[in-house]
């Protein structure tokens, strides 16, 4: 799941570029892959389509940010990586709450995604989870 500080500016312009730099500077991609692992970041939450991602690589190319392998994936240059270092504490994981409001935030994402999924998914996660309710109570009593 990405971190409260970076999931709410993702889709403004230029977050897409952003997340793109980053994945690219820990290996060569092609665009099926960058759609495929921000869709596994973001538990299928978000999955770019290939009109976002092709032009982004395009772009990135033109710019002399990356360039294109001939097996069709795409590398950061220098320049590239510079880039991508300037956005490189967004991705520090795990990024560390700043307030006890922002603790609360992310759990009630994950309590929020858990319902989603539906109790059929989760119910094997029963004890856990119990446990885990438990930890809570003591805290605030």
């Amino acid at each position: 799941m990405f971190p409260t500080i970076f999931r709410g500016s993702i889709r403004k312009r230029g977050g897409l570029r952003i997340l793109v730099l980053q994945m690219l500077q820990g290996s060569p991609k092609n665009g099926a892959e960058i759609m495929d692992e921000i869709e596994r970041m973001t538990w299928g939450w978000w999955r770019p389509s290939p009109g976002s991602i092709y032009p982004l690589l395009s772009t990135l190319v033109e710019e002399g940010l990356a360039v294109k392998l001939n097996d069709g994936r795409y590398q950061l240059t220098e320049k590239g990586r510079s880039e991508a270092a300037e956005y490189s504490e967004l991705f520090a994981w795990p990024i560390k709450p700043r307030t006890m409001d922002d603790i609360l935030n992310e759990m009630e994402s994950y309590i929020s995604y858990m319902e989603d999924m539906g109790k059929d998914k989760i119910i094997q996660y029963k004890d856990r989870i119990e446990s885990i309710r438990s930890r809570l109570e003591r805290l605030i009593q």
